[in-house]
């Protein structure tokens, strides 16, 4: 696929007649952009899931987001076929525009506006950011007793697949689902020189059982 796009790492550089221009920055960054960035008629989109998109209004008056909740690591490769799109445009026009383009890229397009986009950057925290570091205090757990954490992945695979069978509150096992007041003081106990870990695990303990 060409769209012809060409890369640029000063503004100065940029040329003023360009159809589209796609700031791929930090969201500090995109303030300075706008204070010092005009354009005429091109389109402005900004990929950040927390910044409104009114930030570029005064970079062009067409302007949206194209945000994705994905975590895109160097080297892993990526089925752009699944990659979910979430787009705002400025107008209906600039916001369908913005649509096929992306649809070049990903046919997975959800029309976002500023408030649901916050709110989908947050759980998309939970899903991704919290769950690795869960895992990985697992990794720590159970390399701190010369276990093998590899064990654990046909589970971790498994608990995945849980998502194509509806609600994942009703999909849960183990003591907390099963109020096992006795294995859950038997892991507590575990965790008594551990009390962050501890404290996390009352914390999901209370999360599970309040539903």
């Amino acid at each position: 696929m060409r769209v012809d796009a060409v890369p640029i790492d000063n503004p100065l550089r940029l040329d003023e007649d360009v159809d589209v221009c796609l700031l791929c920055v930090g969201d500090d960054s995109l303030y300075d952009l706008a204070l010092d960035l005009r354009l005429r008629d091109s389109i402005v989109i900004h990929t950040s899931g927390t910044t409104s998109a009114s930030i570029l209004k005064h970079i062009s008056p067409r302007y949206g987001v194209v945000w994705s909740p994905q975590t895109f690591v160097r080297d892993i490769a990526m089925d752009y076929s699944r990659l979910p799109l979430c787009i705002e445009g400025s107008s209906p026009d600039v916001e369908m525009e913005i649509e096929d383009l992306m649809r070049l890229v990903s046919p997975c397009i959800y029309h976002l506006d500023g408030e649901q986009r916050l709110h989908a950057h947050l759980a998309a925290v939970m899903v991704s950011n919290f769950v690795c570091a869960l895992n990985a205090t697992a990794q720590d757990y159970m390399q701190s007793h010369n276990l093998d954490f590899e064990m654990l992945r046909p589970l971790a695979e498994q608990t995945l697949r849980k998502w194509d069978y509806g609600n994942l509150w009703h999909q849960m096992t183990g003591p907390a689902v099963r109020r096992d007041e006795k294995t859950i003081a038997t892991q507590r106990r575990l965790l008594a020189d551990k009390p962050e870990i501890l404290r996390l695990y009352d914390l999901m303990t209370e999360i599970i059982q309040a539903k």
